[in-house]
């Protein structure tokens, strides 16, 4: 599967609402602001950079940008699992200080686009006591689901674009 699906303008996310993608990781949901998604991919492997974290695949040329790809599952520290055919990269733009940054996360299987509304998202519980930024911005139930929305900046930090990334 090379399926390459490329994200039209959403509706706009007003302060009552959120629009997020949501995908599988782990056998778990996670969720993403739809408007930092620039498209879905099939899963294809990149090519590898020496001496990057383990949870750095590669990377990937995509229309001549030269593109980081990171397995999510890995990077939340769950353990490697293969990929199969319902596998796919979700290619995010992030904000670095140097700018927009283009980066793919492998996950899973995708979801669904739902448009969140703000009441049903939560704080994350504060259980960690490190200085670190939190992997998680929020948690929104949908009935008796509930899906975690990952602060995307937070996770990867500097990895992206030109970035290093070690």
């Amino acid at each position: 599967m090379n399926e390459v699906t490329r994200m039209t303008t959403p509706s706009k996310t007003t302060a009552q609402t959120e629009q997020v993608l949501t995908f599988v990781v782990n056998e778990q949901e996670f969720g993403v602001d739809i408007l930092r998604v620039q498209e879905i991919r099939g899963w294809s492997a990149p090519t590898p950079i020496p001496q990057s974290p383990t949870w750095v695949k590669g990377v990937i040329n995509l229309r001549g940008d030269i593109v980081p790809i990171a397995d999510l599952r890995e990077r939340l520290g769950f353990a490697h699992s293969e990929y199969g055919p319902s596998t796919v990269v979700v290619v995010l733009r992030t904000q670095g200080q140097t700018g927009e940054r283009v980066l793919g996360v492998i996950v899973d299987a995708m979801s669904d686009v739902m448009c969140l509304p703000a009441s049903d998202i939560r704080p994350t519980p504060d259980l960690d006591t490190s200085s670190e930024p939190r992997h998680a911005r929020g948690i929104a139930t949908v009935g008796e689901k509930l899906i975690t929305l990952l602060n995307v900046e937070a996770l990867f930090g500097a990895l992206g674009g030109n970035a290093t990334l070690a």
